[in-house]
C-alpha cells in the first residue's frame, strides 16, 4: 500500500477542501495538494533518477513544503528519510552518506551549512526557484504500486549512546499505526486540522496520515515552530486543533494559558508523548485547560504504538487509583502485543520493574544495513525496547526509565524518575532530572538538577527533607546542581547524557 494513494482518493472525494495552511492563509486545497505532489514525484524519477526503492532525505525546518515532499517521494515510490532540524550539519551529512540518499530537500536555513559536506550528491532548496519549478514537471498519473513490507521511513534515532542506528519503518509499520490513531487516539473529520508546531521530522510528521485519510486540514504556524503564544492566539481562529507535542511542550503552552487567562479555546486534542510527562503536570493541565490531552508511549521502532492513555482517563478524577493511572501510560495500542520482562524475557508479576518488550505490526522492520543491531533488539519476536516500566493488575503501564538511566547505588536500582516526581511536588522545584554520578564506595550516587521554579530560591536542606519526608533516604539526592535550564534536543527531551557528561561521568 502507498499512502500516496490515500491523497489521492481524499482529493477524489474533497478537491476543494483546504489542505495545506501556514498559520491561516490557505497553501494548497486537496486537489491542489496532490497535484504537487504526483508533479515532484514525477520531477524525481525523470530529473533525478529517484527510483522505487531509493531513499529521498529531509533536512528542513516545519513548512507545507514538507508534506508535499514526503507525498512526491511515495508518489515516485521511494522512502523518505526525515533528519532532525536541530542536528548539526556534520550529523546530518553523516545520516544523509549512511542512507545513501539519491536526492536531498533542504531549507536555506539549514541547507547551506551541508554545502561541501555531501559532495555527489543532488542538494535542492525549498526556498529557491527551481523548488517552485517541480509544480511544473509533468505528474506521474498515479502512485507506484509498493508492497506492504517496502521501507518508506527511515528515522534515525538520536544516537545518545553511540552512531545513530536507521530504523526502518514499512507501509505495514505505518498503516497500522495511523488505524490505531483512530481507535486508540482520536477521531478525526474533515472539519479537524492538524498543527504542526513539533517536528516533523519525528511524531508530529507521523500522525499526518490520520489527516490526509480524513481530509483534514494540515496547519503549519507561521513560525514554523513551537511558540505558546502563536498556538493559543491560532487555535481559535482555526478551530478543531489537534497537535502532537512533547511534555516540556505541553507545561509551557499550560504555564503562557495561564499566564494570559487561557482554557485553549480552539484547541480540541493535545497528544503528548516522546519523554516522561509528570503526575503534578498533567493534573495542572487538565485542571487549566480541560479534558484536551491523551497520552501516547511509542518510539522509533514501534512509532507511537506501545501504549495509549484516552482523553477520558487522562481527564479521570473518579476512580479509586486516578493518580497512579494518570502518571501511567496507559493500555496498549489495540495493534501490539506487550509485557514486561526480565533480563531471560521472562514476565515479572504485576507492580514489579522490567523491560518493555512489545510485538506486533507496528514494530520495525529492523535496523538499516545494521543485522547485529537488529538481532540484539528484535528477539523471538519481540522487540526489547530499552526502557524499563511496570503493569498494575488492570494491566496500566508505569514507565521507570531507559535502562542505561537507572542508577545503581550499592547494589539496589533507584529510578530517577521516580526521585524526579518527588522534587516537583516542592514549590521552589520547575523542572529537574536525576542522573547518576561515580562513588568509590557505592558505585553510583544520585545527583538533581535543578531549573528552580520562578523567582523561588532553591535550599538544599529543605529538598532534603521534602524527599526523606515521601521516598527512601538511600534514593534521596546526594548533590543538588542549580541550573537556569536542562539541555533538551529539539523534541523537548532531557538529554541525560550531556548532564552525565558535565559531571564527568
Amino acid at each position: 500500500m502507498n499512502p500516496a494513494e490515500w491523497l489521492v482518493r481524499t482529493a477524489w472525494r474533497t478537491p476543494d477542501a483546504p489542505a495545506l495552511l501556514r498559520g491561516e492563509d490557505i497553501v494548497a486545497d486537496y486537489e491542489v495538494f496532490c497535484a504537487r505532489a504526483a508533479a515532484i514525484g514525477g520531477a524525481l524519477a525523470s530529473r533525478f533518477g529517484v527510483a522505487r526503492g531509493d531513499r529521498v532525505a529531509l533536512f528542513m525546518s516545519n513548512a507545507t513544503e514538507y508534506l508535499e515532499i514526503l507525498y512526491g517521494a511515495w508518489f515516485a515510490g521511494a522512502a523518505v528519510v526525515p533528519i532532525n532540524a536541530k542536528l548539526h550539519a556534520r550529523e546530518a551529512a553523516w545520516i544523509i552518506e549512511d542512507a545513501d540518499a539519491k536526492l536531498v530537500l533542504v531549507s536555506d536555513d539549514l541547507g547551506a551549512a551541508l554545502s561541501g559536506l555531501v559532495a555527489g550528491r543532488e542538494v535542492l532548496s525549498v526556498d529557491h526557484a527551481d523548488y517552485a519549478a517541480l509544480y511544473r514537471a509533468e505528474g506521474l498519473s498515479a502512485p507506484k504500486a509498493l508492497r506492504d513490507d517496502d521501507m518508506l521511513w527511515l528515522f534515525y534515532t538520536s544516537g545518545t549512546t553511540g552512531t545513530p542506528k536507521g530504523v526502518m519503518l514499512s507501509s505495514r509499520n505505518l498503516q497500522a499505526m495511523t488505524y490505531a490513531y483512530f481507535i486508540d487516539v482520536d477521531e478525526v473529520s474533515a472539519g479537524d486540522a492538524f498543527l504542526y508546531a513539533a517536528p516533523m521530522s519525528h511524531g508530529a510528521g507521523l500522525y499526518n496520515f490520520a489527516g490526509i485519510l480524513r481530509g483534514a486540514r494540515h496547519v503549519v504556524p507561521q513560525t514554523g515552530k513551537f511558540d505558546a503564544d502563536e498556538i493559543l492566539a491560532l487555535a481559535p481562529r482555526i478551530g478543531n486543533v489537534s497537535m502532537f507535542a512533547a511534555p516540556t511542550m505541553v507545561k509551557r503552552l499550560v504555564e503562557h494559558a495561564k499566564a494570559v487567562g487561557s482554557s485553549g479555546d480552539g484547541l480540541k486534542t493535545i497528544v503528548y508523548g516522546g519523554g516522561p510527562m509528570y503526575l503534578a503536570d498533567i493534573v495542572d493541565a487538565v485542571d487549566t485547560m480541560g479534558p484536551r490531552f491523551v497520552q501516547i508511549y511509542g518510539q522509533g521502532e514501534s512509532p507511537m504504538t506501545i501504549t495509549a492513555l484516552s482523553r477520558a482517563l487522562v481527564a479521570d478524577r473518579t476512580h479509586p487509583r486516578w493518580r497512579q493511572r494518570a502518571a501511567s501510560v496507559g493500555l496498549p495500542h489495540s495493534c501490539v502485543r506487550m509485557r514486561v520482562a526480565d533480563a531471560e524475557g521472562r514476565d515479572v508479576p504485576n507492580g514489579e520493574i522490567g523491560e518493555i518488550l512489545v510485538q506486533g505490526a507496528t514494530v520495525m522492520s529492523g535496523y538499516w544495513r545494521n543485522p547485529q543491531a537488529t538481532a540484539d533488539t528484535i528477539r523471538d519476536g519481540w522487540l526489547w525496547t530499552g526502557d524499563t516500566g511496570s503493569l498494575d493488575e488492570d494491566g496500566f503501564l508505569t514507565l521507570h526509565d531507559r535502562s542505561k538511566d537507572v542508577i545503581i547505588s550499592g547494589g539496589t536500582n533507584i529510578y530517577p524518575r521516580e526521585v524526579e516526581e518527588t522534587l516537583l511536588l516542592h514549590a521552589s522545584v520547575g523542572e529537574v532530572a536525576v542522573v547518576g554520578r561515580a562513588h568509590p564506595e557505592w558505585g553510583e550516587e544520585v545527583v538533581a538538577f535543578v531549573v528552580p521554579a520562578k523567582d523561588a530560591p532553591v535550599d538544599e536542606q529543605d529538598l532534603d527533607r521534602h524527599c526523606i519526608d515521601h521516598i527512601a533516604r538511600f534514593k534521596r539526592p546526594k548533590a543538588y546542581v542549580v541550573v537556569d535550564d536542562l539541555p533538551k534536543n529539539n523534541y523537548g527531551k532531557v538529554l541525560k547524557t550531556a548532564l552525565r557528561e558535565r559531571l564527568g561521568v
